[in-house]
Order: structure tokens, then sequence, then C-alpha cells
């Protein structure tokens, strides 16, 4: 099985994207693009060895020049797969239709509950009792693509917005690694019906209630 190169998508700190590297996947990581020149995470790219862009949206007129210039950038690299890791630009229908089954995203929240942005201080407004995050495929659908996986934390009583994404981002950062290293190791299959089938993997069952029971 031919080694995978994947590019990985930043605007911001770099927190998952750190995780990601620190990983030892298999898989060759080709290149960290971001949108912003400020970006942390570039550092942290840079001080694991790993090639850097930087391609300004602002410097483009609209969405679709950017995402198509963003693309173009892309290809230089050939990735078998391009990674969301914390990449704030909503992208056009055309550039997820051209990585369609290769463009992946952490989204925190339990999809399709709570796309979009705010996602911990709406569960605590609802007063949910079980939130989470889930890795996904990117579809044109906006934080609605078929799911890979997900972890659920409980919601606690005194939780602020802080806390309760501080124990999110926790699992973000299990289980995004694990997402990326079933699609390079080929255990993952993206079926026409939009399901995701695991390959050699026999699930189990468990469940998590939250407040416990007594």
């Amino acid at each position: 099985m031919a080694e995978k190169n994947i590019v990985i998508l930043i605007s911001g700190r770099g927190s998952n994207l750190q995780v990601l590297l620190q990983a030892k996947l298999p898989c060759r990581i080709a290149a960290v693009v971001s949108n912003r020149a400020d970006a942390g995470g570039l550092e942290i790219a840079q001080a694991h060895g790993v090639p850097t862009a930087v391609i300004d949206h602002r410097d483009y007129a609209d969405r679709d020049s950017f995402d198509a210039a963003l693309a173009r950038l892309i290809d230089t690299f050939h990735p078998d797969f391009v990674v969301l890791a914390g990449f704030m630009r909503i992208l056009s229908a055309g550039f997820v239709a051209r990585y369609h089954g290769r463009l992946i995203n952490i989204h925190p929240s339990l999809l399709p509950a709570y796309g979009g942005l705010n996602t911990h201080a709406r569960a605590l407004q609802d007063g949910v009792r079980i939130h989470g995050c889930t890795v996904h495929f990117v579809t044109a659908d906006l934080d609605h693509g078929p799911i890979i996986i997900q972890a659920a934390v409980p919601v606690l009583c005194r939780d602020t917005e802080q806390t309760l994404a501080a124990r999110v981002l926790h699992e973000e950062h299990r289980i995004y690694p694990q997402a990326i290293r079933w699609l390079c190791n080929d255990r993952i299959e993206l079926r026409d019906d939009g399901r995701v089938i695991f390959r050699y993997r026999k699930q189990t069952s468990h469940a998590l209630i939250s407040p416990g029971l007594e």
C-alpha cells in the first residue's frame, strides 16, 4: 500500500494540527496551508519540518476566486486527502466537489446538532446533557457531511463555555488522528449513499448516560 499524502489547512493556533503532527500517522504530511500569515500553526509546522504556504483570502475578490487559487496550490502537493484543522473559511461547492471523498473536517459538536459557530454556548443554552465532537467528510451542506467518528462528553451542571470547550477539545485530539489513520490505512469506505463503512473492524455497543444512573 503506497504511502498517502495529506495537506492540512489551518487558520489559527494549530491545536489539532500539532496533535496530527505528533501522532506518527502512516502518511506524508506534504504541506500546511493557511489563509492567514499570522496563524500560529505555521510555526508549529515549520518546527516539524513540514513545508508551509500562505494564501490570503483578502487578496481575492470573492470566495470562488480564492477557492480556485487555493485548489491550484493544494494540487501542487498531489494530496490523497485534504484535512481541515481549524480552517475558518466556508468552502464553495466547486471546491468541495473537486475533493469529494478526500476532504475531511473536525467540528466541535455531535453533528448534525449545532453546526456552525458557538457550539458550546448553544449547547449550554439548550441544556443538553451530552455534547462532543465529530470528524466527517466535507460536503456542500455545511457541517452535514458523512460522519467518520464522534466522541461524546457529559455536560456538567457547573460547566461554562470554557470548561466544556476544553473537555471537547481533549476528545478532538483523540479522534482526529484516529480518523486520519483509518483513512491512510484504507480502513474506511465512503459509499454512494453517504454512509461510512469500516473495513476489518468489529464495532461494540457502549452507552454514555449523563447524569449517571443511580
